[in-house]
C-alpha cells in the first residue's frame, strides 16, 4: 500500500509539475503589427500563413479603429487601452514635449500607461521588445519598460522578424510580450493605392515573413505555447486615409492561442482600444489604469 502511495504522489508531482510548466509557457504574446492593412486587403490577399495560424483561434474583419483613422493614434489606442481623447495623441506629429492635448493620466516621466507598463509593474520577471520601423510609432510609449528595441531603417523588417525569434527563444522561460511591426504595407498604400496589385503584394510579402517565423518557433517548440495577435491602424482609400468610410474604418483583427477559442470569423463589436485588455487578461495583470476605457472580450477565452 505504501508503495502504491508513493507512485500516486510520484505521478500527481509529475502532473503538477507539468501543469505549472504549461502555465508559464502559455503566458507568452507575439503582436503582429502590418501598418494600414484593411479588411478589404485581408480579403483580396492571398495570406496562407496567417490563415493556418489564425485558423485555431479568432478573426475579426469588422473591428473599429479609434479617430482619426491615421496611425500613431491607433498603435498608440492599441497600447493603451484608450482613445485619443484619454491618451491625448491625436495626429501623427505628438511628441513628448510638443502636443496640443494633454493626457489624462501619465506615469513619472509624462507617458500615458502602456500595457508594457503594467505587466512591469505586476508580472515577475516579464521580458517585453518592441521592433518597428517607422520611427515616430514607439514615442507615444515609455522605453524604459522594454528590454529589447529595435528600429529598421528604409522600411527594412526583415532583420526585425529575426530578432522577435532570438528574443522569445533567449527568454522562453519568462513571461515575454514582443511586439513585431512593419509599415510597409501601409507605404504601399500611399505610394500606389490601396488595393493596387502593389499593395495586396506588399500584404502578401509580408505573409511569407510570418510564415517563415513561425515555422522556426515550430521547430524550436515554443508555437503552441504562444498567443499570436495579428493588429492594425487603419484601412485606406486611393492613397490616403485619416477619413470616415468604411474601407478606412473596418481593420482585420486576430488572435489565437493556448487560451484562446477556435470561434473563427466573430462579429462581436471590437475597437482597437480593445488590443491591451486582452493582453493583459492573458498575462493574469488584474489592476488596470482607471483612465484605460478598452473592453474584454470575454467570449474569446475558454
Amino acid at each position: 500500500m505504501r508503495k502504491e502511495m508513493k507512485i500516486i504522489l510520484s505521478l500527481l508531482l509529475i502532473f503538477f509539475c507539468s501543469f505549472a510548466q504549461a502555465q508559464k509557457a502559455s503566458t507568452r504574446v507575439l503582436v503582429l503589427g502590418l501598418d494600414g492593412f484593411s479588411a478589404e486587403g485581408f480579403k483580396k490577399a492571398k495570406h496562407p500563413n496567417l490563415d493556418r495560424m489564425i485558423a485555431d483561434g479568432a478573426l475579426s474583419l469588422s473591428t473599429r479603429p479609434v479617430m482619426p483613422s491615421v496611425t500613431l493614434p491607433n498603435w498608440t489606442s492599441h497600447f493603451t487601452g484608450s482613445g485619443p481623447e484619454e491618451h491625448g495623441i491625436t495626429n501623427n506629429a505628438w511628441t513628448l514635449a510638443t502636443h496640443e492635448l494633454s493626457s489624462v493620466e501619465t506615469d513619472a516621466d509624462g507617458y500615458y500607461p502602456s500595457i508594457f507598463k503594467v505587466l512591469k509593474d505586476q508580472i515577475k520577471n516579464v521580458k517585453t521588445a518592441y521592433y518597428y520601423n517607422w520611427k515616430e510609432l514607439i514615442y507615444p510609449i515609455n522605453k524604459k519598460y522594454l528590454d529589447e528595441i529595435s528600429f529598421g531603417e528604409n522600411d527594412a523588417y526583415l532583420e526585425n522578424y529575426n530578432k522577435a525569434f532570438d528574443f522569445l527563444l533567449r527568454n522562453q522561460k519568462n513571461p515575454t510580450l514582443a511586439f513585431l511591426y512593419s509599415v510597409h504595407t501601409d507605404h504601399a498604400g500611399h505610394g500606389f493605392g490601396w488595393m493596387s496589385t502593389e499593395y495586396i503584394t506588399a500584404i502578401e510579402q509580408a505573409d511569407v515573413a510570418i510564415g517563415e517565423l513561425l515555422e522556426k518557433l515550430k521547430k524550436v517548440g515554443l508555437y503552441e505555447s504562444t498567443h499570436f495577435l495579428l493588429i492594425t491602424d487603419h484601412g485606406g482609400k486611393n492613397k490616403g486615409h485619416g477619413g470616415v468610410s468604411m474601407v478606412e474604418m473596418e481593420v482585420p483583427w486576430a488572435i489565437t492561442g493556448p487560451k484562446i477559442k477556435k470561434l473563427g470569423l466573430f462579429t462581436q463589436y471590437n475597437s482597437n482600444k480593445n488590443t491591451s485588455m486582452v493582453i493583459a487578461d492573458i498575462f493574469g495583470a488584474k489592476k488596470l489604469p482607471q483612465s484605460w476605457t478598452g473592453n474584454l472580450l470575454l467570449d474569446l477565452f475558454k
